[in-house]
């Protein structure tokens, strides 16, 4: 048990090296999903129902609503009115920046200026992502009218989608640390 604890206390150096790597993967995973059609139309409900991002589309909230395309699926007229709320544009646009922070906190490994700043934006992008639970209505359970025992809709109970966007307090915690070993090391480099 000793050599374990020994072992933990002693590796945290590399952990943070596989937080920053499991960042990056998860970052250009998600970011590189951006360009297909059925991730781009995913978001939407997020986006439209932010006040921080919702500019970046044509047609307000909640309007997407008679939109949605079943994920897997391809209805044209829906892909017709993405095409016009500009869904396909900003989708390409928000992966590229997703999968360039991914790359600027996996450069923290060797760049600890240019590290800290991917865990910032990292930071940020968490932030912004945990604001979809107070502005965007489909991350909670709707009301479906069951009364078994009790109707269990609305806050807190978290939908697919709001379950998503909870595991953001995982990457704002991990973004900080990587951020705050960077700047750490920053520091050390400039004695």
């Amino acid at each position: 048990m000793k050599k374990l604890i020994g072992l933990l206390a002693n590796s945290q150096s590399k952990f943070i090296n596989l937080t920053r790597i499991a960042i990056c993967i998860v970052m250009v995973w998600i970011g590189g999903l951006k360009a297909f059609q059925y991730e781009a139309d995913g978001i939407v409900p997020f986006v439209a129902n932010s006040s921080l991002m919702s500019f970046f589309y044509n047609k307000a909230a909640p309007e997407y609503a008679a939109y949605k395309n079943p994920e897997g699926k391809t209805v044209q007229k829906n892909i017709d009115w993405h095409k016009e709320n500009g869904t396909y544009l900003f989708s390409y646009g928000l992966g590229a920046v997703i999968i360039l922070i991914g790359v600027l906190v996996l450069s923290g490994i060797w760049f600890p200026k240019i590290g800290m700043l991917g865990g910032i934006l990292t930071t940020i992008m968490s932030l912004v992502t945990l604001s979809f639970l107070i502005t965007t209505p489909e991350v909670y359970v709707p009301n479906l009218g069951g009364d078994f025992p009790t109707p269990q809709f609305d806050f807190p109970y978290l939908s697919g989608a709001g379950r998503l966007v909870i595991k953001d307090v995982i990457m704002l915690g991990a973004g900080l640390i990587c951020a705050s070993d960077n700047a750490k090391q920053y520091l050390l480099s400039k004695r």
